[in-house]
């Protein structure tokens, strides 16, 4: 018999907005990457699902199970207790938009993962529908999840992209549109990463790539049913990670709205964003990068920073940021059709925002300036 009902990735994402998602897989598993806002419970500890599957490999699936009842046995008041916690704590909405609706009489309801929808979910299940729970468990486990995610880079997504040179304010203009009711994604809040040498600083651990792109797969189907979504013009690699080739496309042929700040203005709101932190910190981000600075801009650099004259340090690293986004910016295909080119006087963002706003429609000429 088989325990909980199997539901397809689309239900199941479905009803993980109003229910907890309980990851069995091992904690190393989850560590690496998971459903985002799903609960770590792990059937096995790292090393006993290694046992486990070093037992099914040798003696077979009959001995693998019986060292999984094992190591099962002892837990199953536990995961249940915590199991009673995660439901007790975790904060249910209904869903409007799902087509898949429990009755809000339900109650005690949860979903349950593995890696491919086997054993471990299987036996979790079983062991949560024994207590009383309402178990619901995904077909073909996180492997399914992450087939799904893969494909929402493939589809044609209507980006609206922000683009500048460095010290523009591209990350605070994208809020405000946000806060004006636009449909937005931070890609640089979730890749914990500005993009930059110098990005890191002060930003929680970077995710996985694979955690990444779980969370960026989530972030676009919350707003697949938008007109338009405003992101902010990135270089593939942000950080440690590279984003999706078939997305990172999409932006590149997606309308460019760029903000021409001039450079002593963008000079004073770089050195106000990075100045704060301490020296060590920004020397360090600049030996990243030594070898692309140049000798001289890295010695003339190091030394400025250790002047305290943050202006001149940033000075030289904001020439050479000019010149590598220069370059990434005109390596598109057919930019004179993309590109529209807004002036502003300095990094106001509220100013900047309606801006981008009053020239977002299309208009008929290739290359446009808005004044």
């Amino acid at each position: 018999m088989t325990y909980g009902l199997r539901l397809q990735i689309d239900e199941f994402l479905s009803l993980a907005q109003q229910y907890p998602v309980l990851d069995v897989r091992s904690p190393g598993e989850y560590g690496h990457a998971h459903i985002p806002g799903a609960y770590s419970l792990p059937l096995f500890s790292d090393e006993e699902r290694k046992m486990v599957g070093t037992a099914y490999k040798q003696q077979g699936r009959e001995e693998a199970i019986k060292i999984g009842l094992d190591y099962f046995g002892g837990k199953m008041r536990k995961m249940v207790e915590e199991v009673e916690q995660i439901v007790k704590n975790h904060k249910t909405e209904n869903n409007p938009n799902s087509q898949f609706q429990i009755p809000n009489s339900t109650k005690n309801t949860v979903l349950v993962h593995c890696w491919r929808g086997g054993m471990r979910s299987a036996g979790v299940a079983w062991l949560l529908d024994l207590y009383g729970f309402k178990v619901y468990t995904l077909a073909g486990g996180y492997k399914a999840f992450r087939n799904w995610v893969l494909q929402q880079f493939e589809k044609l997504w209507p980006f609206k992209v922000i683009g500048g040179y460095t010290g523009s304010g591209k990350t605070i203009v994208l809020k405000e549109l946000a806060k004006a009711g636009h449909t937005i994604i931070d890609l640089e809040g979730i890749a914990h990463h500005k993009g930059s040498a110098f990005g890191d600083l002060g930003e929680p651990k970077q995710p996985t790539s694979e955690l990444f792109e779980n969370k960026l797969a989530m972030a676009l189907d919350a707003v697949k049913d938008k007109e338009a979504i405003w992101i902010e013009d990135e270089s593939r690699r942000v950080g440690d990670i590279n984003m999706p080739l078939e997305f990172w496309k999409n932006m590149r042929m997606s309308p460019v709205y760029f903000l021409e700040v001039p450079f002593e203005e963008r000079l004073k709101y770089i050195t106000a964003e990075y100045g704060k932190f301490k020296n060590e910190n920004l020397v360090s981000a600049v030996m990243r990068i030594r070898k692309r600075l140049g000798g001289l801009n890295t010695k003339n650099t190091i030394n400025y920073l250790l002047e305290e004259n943050y202006t001149e340090a940033f000075r030289i690293l904001l020439s050479y940021y000019d010149k590598y986004y220069t370059h990434g910016l005109h390596n598109r295909e057919q930019l004179e059709t993309l590109l529209t080119t807004i002036p502003c006087a300095d990094t106001d963002a509220k100013t900047n925002c309606k801006k981008i706003l009053s020239c977002a429609e299309p208009m008929p000429v290739a290359h446009k300036t808005t004044t």
